[in-house]
């Protein structure tokens, strides 16, 4: 994996390319390729590194045509090299692929075409489906792809070029995404929809086991026995200018400071103030079936995941439902036992995370309606399940997700919130749930006036090499999602825990030089956070503590204060989660790290 741009058209290629490369380096960047036709010459330029080392490369070394692919890479088989970057070659060089997934019985396949003479130029699964397609005794290239596809264990966007029809371009998938951008003259190929952004206003969502065939001038849709359907063909809803950082450094930096109008856009027309409730017109699933389930499970992974055990604690305070929270990669697996009123939810920020896919696909064959809390219009996740509700947060580019983390607690509450007011949760109850969710934005607008501050505490502490963060009930996932977002961008080690638990092991790691990041405003733990906290401070632990404004009680027990404005107890993780965002975003830089684009890290994984 992780990025695919194809064109075919009447422009040359090559600049579409690279501006469809830019747009999708954010999911994967360890190096980048792209390959064009001109009549019966193929351009095959590749370079490990960034889209910037390969743009250098082309500059030196252009690749003309009018058709061509391209692919920005995160590394699955084979190490961030030249020789190992896509497109690669099949053949005496007559086909050229890039590819999406991961290919689970290339091994096999290699050893077979090793056997037969054939000679390997990488490390990569994905030159096996190259090699497979060119020995097809094909001129036909749909038919020469369609016999290679059943040969394939796992998963696969498919992008290919032939020598052999120098004008038209195919795709295939399977568990890996790819939509189809539709123009005047010219057709697109990519896996997420952002890269065709200023390029086509309509776009058709491939299924799986479907191939696509574009030329400039036509195209249409197959499924696997070949036959021709008619696909959804949907508007482009990404626009070019939500894909800039305009007056911010970075995208994450941006992405933190959009959370209010990302808030605002989530609650839009979903609360029911006549009625004091939530509504939502994706649900798929009338009130009585609802009112009949007896249990949730929330199945995420990373961020998704925190923002899921947050939503475990609003189900069983407001709706007084039983939850479970799944690793998705885990529960995808197991043979739990569910009970036929059960529903399963998958919260997602892209809508393609294979795991989280898998899960809700398992869900499914046993028969349990099935929920999506999705990003991404078209997505697979939002596609294939029963319902959903988007989180119109906007685009996430920056690999660290926050405005999605946000939006996926916001709408986790008003969840909360309906299923409540099905069951036994009063109209009273349901009007002052709603107040509090209306005035969140403006409350968050509050909270990121810290961000001086918390620039001066970042230069105190980014120094440090482990960090703890601890919370307790709602603000624990937060304590979770806080060291995930250190980990992640600064590459500083960093725990979660619940801080009850501290005198239970991890005690033993408090020293001058691991700093605590204590989640303590005014609750109903607040108490007993307080006496946490003056565990790691009678250990001579440096303590920083996020706090509701008016305490001063706070200020003369740690060393530094961050307030956030004091909200209900449920609503916390919204207001706390920014500083600790800032935090993550300021430590980064100040170790040189690139905040956007983390080491080995890939926004969206389409693989397990």
């Amino acid at each position: 994996m992780c990025g695919i741009i194809g064109y075919v058209g009447f422009r040359e290629a090559e600049p579409v390319l690279l501006q469809g490369l830019r747009r999708l380096e954010y999911r994967g960047y360890d190096s980048a390729g792209v390959a064009t036709l001109t009549g019966a010459n193929l351009h095959v330029r590749k370079k490990a590194g960034r889209v910037a080392d390969l743009a250098d490369h082309l500059h030196k070394h252009p690749a003309p045509g009018c058709i061509g692919i391209g692919h920005t890479r995160w590394a699955t088989h084979g190490g961030a090299t030249d020789r190992n970057a896509h497109p690669h070659l099949g053949g005496k060089g007559d086909i050229v692929i890039v590819h999406n997934g991961v290919i689970e019985n290339y091994a096999a396949l290699k050893s077979q075409l090793q056997a037969d003479g054939v000679v390997f130029h990488s490390d990569t699964d994905t030159e096996v489906i190259a090699h497979l397609i060119a020995r097809q005794d094909e001129d036909d290239l749909v038919e020469a792809i369609r016999r290679v596809l059943p040969l394939l264990k796992g998963t696969y966007g498919l992008a290919v070029l032939s020598l052999r029809e120098p004008g038209v371009l195919v795709g295939a998938r399977l568990g890996s995404p790819l939509v189809l951008g539709i123009g005047d003259g010219e057709n697109f190929l990519a896996s997420d929809p952002s890269a065709l952004a200023d390029h086509a206003e309509r776009v058709v969502y491939l299924d799986d086991h479907q191939l696509c065939v574009l030329t400039a001038d036509d195209w249409h849709i197959l499924d696997r026995d070949r036959t021709r359907i008619t696909p959804e063909v949907q508007p482009l809803v990404n626009t070019a200018a939500s894909l800039d950082t305009g007056v911010f450094s970075h995208y994450m930096l941006k992405e933190i400071y959009e959370q209010p109008e990302a808030l605002e856009n989530a609650l839009r027309g979903r609360l029911d103030e006549a009625n004091a409730t939530a509504h939502f017109g994706g649900l798929n699933l009338e009130p009585q079936r609802l009112r009949q389930i007896d249990r949730i499970i929330l199945t995420a992974c990373g961020t998704s995941y925190h923002a899921a055990l947050v939503g475990e604690y609003l189900f069983e305070e407001f709706a007084r439902m039983p939850v479970e929270v799944e690793y998705a990669s885990e529960f995808r697996y197991r043979n739990s036992p569910l009970d036929r009123n059960t529903i399963v939810i998958a919260i997602t920020q892209s809508g393609e995370t294979a795991d989280t896919l898998a899960a809700l696909r398992e869900s499914k064959r046993k028969g349990h309606p099935t929920l999506a809390l999705c990003n991404v219009v078209g997505s697979t996740i939002a596609r294939e399940a029963d319902g959903g509700v988007y989180l119109h947060a906007g685009p996430e580019i920056g690999v660290a997700s926050t405005k999605a983390f946000t939006n996926q607690v916001a709408v986790l509450a008003m969840l909360a919130l309906y299923f409540g007011r099905l069951r036994h949760l009063s109209s009273l109850q349901g009007e002052q749930m709603i107040r509090e969710l209306q005035a969140l934005p403006d409350q968050i607008r509050r909270t990121l006036s810290c961000h001086e501050r918390i620039q001066s505490i970042a230069r105190q502490y980014a120094w440090k090499r482990n960090f703890l963060y601890l919370g307790r009930q709602y603000l624990f996932p937060v304590a979770l999602e806080g060291a995930l977002k250190l980990k992640e961008i600064s590459y500083i080690h960093a725990e979660g825990y619940p801080a009850a638990e501290m005198k239970h092991g991890p005690l033993a790691l408090i020293d001058a030089d691991t700093p605590s990041v204590f989640l303590v405003p005014r609750n109903s733990v607040y108490d007993k956070v307080l006496s946490n906290l003056e565990e790691v401070k009678a250990r001579g632990g440096p303590i920083l503590a996020i706090a509701s404004e008016g305490d001063d009680e706070i200020a003369e027990r740690a060393d530094e204060v961050v307030y956030v404005p004091q909200v209900a107890d449920h609503l916390q993780p919204l207001v706390t989660v920014v500083p600790l965002q800032l935090l993550a975003y300021h430590i980064a830089l100040l170790c040189g790290r690139d905040v956007d684009k983390p080491r080995n890290l890939a926004k969206s994984v389409t693989v397990e």
